[in-house]
């Protein structure tokens, strides 16, 4: 039996860590192998159905052979569809509960100094994931993770209302009457309310880790029992469930994969730089009585955002920080989707002309979320877009006629120039005046404010 070339959306896997086996510790019990060059195993699967199989590497380290297991992909077909339905459903519930808490994670990352890099280098992440596969819904990355994290904390959030209003009821009897009776029995109920709080936040940490579990595997089609199956005991001192909820807390924290969105956003942002700090530069000298230089600026200004948005998006497509200054290649994109180019850079700049008016006050530290928010909300759909359009142009294999390519030039000027018009005459109206020009959110980082 031959390993198949092809397996769309497929998980490579040891023996040893998802099914059963028998004494030989080669082959899994209960599964169903399938030769991929072969025909069909009696009307069980197709060869287009090997997508939802996984691939087990049934000779063991070597590597050598391979094998299909279908086991979880008859029992997904298997299920009435009463479970299909309830799994689409909570699907879709996680789905939005994972996009809303990464939004809202995006503004709160946003405020911070140093974590403003990790927010854009998820944006970065979200277009160029799209560009690679030409699927937009590539681009919404982590809404599983996301979504325990944001039920999680809305629930810890829940549970700390007790304590937080016994701490101040024993606030209050402290600056009423210091040491006395209400004052010692808030105290001791305060003491009381903290550790029922602590391992009421355990269990609830727990409750959320286990249901996460079992809704990937509802929405998967795998077995429920996998889900609720506790690892063997590794020490005779540590309980299942702690070495559980500790390998499933390292799994998580592992797969936020912070460093690299921190990495991506720091070299996104300084190539946005480059490119973006000598026209601005020249702009805004044009407000210092040198209109020269500010007619300059404005002109190279209009050339960069023709170039910056699909620059990042092959940057991050490639992981190569060379990518960001290649602008050949964004050209042979171009002749290959003019009109998806000139509607990416359209929506864009569009959506980033509305979120200048948020910029005329700053906001005190403690809601600073809020305005970036807002930000998030207009950036993210516009980097999915030039995502798309890149990974759409790259599939193409014939560049559009001459006439399509010349018209879609032409009507990029206009979009980009009273862009260029509009972000010139924010100097007057941001807080910061002509040091907000270099607040460019819809290629930098999204918050109004780079110095929160």
């Amino acid at each position: 039996m031959s390993t198949p070339e092809r397996v769309w959306d497929a998980e490579l896997v040891h023996p040893a860590d998802r099914l059963p086996h028998t004494g030989d510790g080669n082959q899994p019990r209960d599964a169903i192998l399938v030769d991929p060059e072969g025909p069909p195993a009696a009307g069980l699967a197709s060869r287009d159905q090997l997508r939802d199989a996984l691939v087990l590497d049934a000779a063991g380290p070597p590597g050598t052979g391979g094998a299909v297991v279908l086991a979880e992909m008859v029992h997904r077909a298997s299920r009435r569809w009463p479970v299909r339905l309830l799994a689409w459903l909570v699907g879709l519930q996680v789905k939005l509960a994972g996009l809303a808490t990464i939004v809202a994670g995006l503004a709160v990352l946003a405020t911070f100094p140093l974590a403003q890099f990790v927010s854009l280098g998820y944006l970065l992440e979200c277009s160029g994931r799209v560009a690679r596969s030409g699927r937009l819904r590539d681009g919404f990355v982590g809404l599983h993770k996301a979504a325990g994290l944001g039920i999680f904390v809305a629930g810890a959030w829940v549970l700390l209302l007790p304590v937080r209003f016994v701490s101040s009821m024993a606030a209050r009897a402290r600056l009423i009457e210091p040491g006395g009776l209400a004052d010692r029995g808030w105290s001791i109920g305060l003491w009381f309310m903290v550790l029922l709080t602590i391992a009421a936040l355990a269990l609830w940490l727990i409750g959320v880790l286990m249901c996460g579990r079992a809704v990937e595997s509802l929405v998967s089609g795998q077995p429920m029992a996998a889900a609720w199956r506790l690892p063997p005991r590794r020490r005779a001192w540590e309980p299942r469930l702690y070495v559980w909820v500790r390998d499933r807390l390292w799994e998580f924290a592992v797969g936020l994969r912070v460093p690299y969105y921190f990495w991506l956003g720091l070299r996104g942002f300084a190539g946005g730089m480059i490119w973006l700090v000598l026209p601005i530069s020249l702009l805004a000298l044009g407000s210092s009585g040198h209109p020269v230089a500010g007619f300059l600026g404005a002109l190279g200004l209009m050339v960069v955002l023709l170039y910056l948005p699909f620059l990042q998006t092959r940057f991050a497509a490639e992981n190569r920080f060379a990518a960001m200054f290649e602008g050949g290649a964004v050209r042979r994109l171009f002749r290959k989707a003019p009109v998806g180019f000139w509607l990416a850079v359209l929506v864009t700049l569009a959506f980033a002309v509305p979120l200048y008016l948020l910029k005329i006050e700053i906001v005190p530290r403690e809601a600073a979320w809020l305005p970036s928010l807002v930000f998030v909300i207009f950036i993210l759909p516009a980097r999915l877009l030039v995502g798309w359009v890149c990974g759409y142009a790259a599939r193409r294999q014939r560049p559009r006629n001459w006439f399509v390519r010349q018209a879609a030039r032409l009507a990029m000027l206009p979009v980009v120039g009273m862009y260029v018009l509009i972000v010139y005459f924010t100097q007057y109206t941001s807080w910061y005046g002509v040091a907000s020009l270099y607040e460019q959110h819809a290629f930098l980082v999204p918050v109004p404010f780079l110095g929160l």
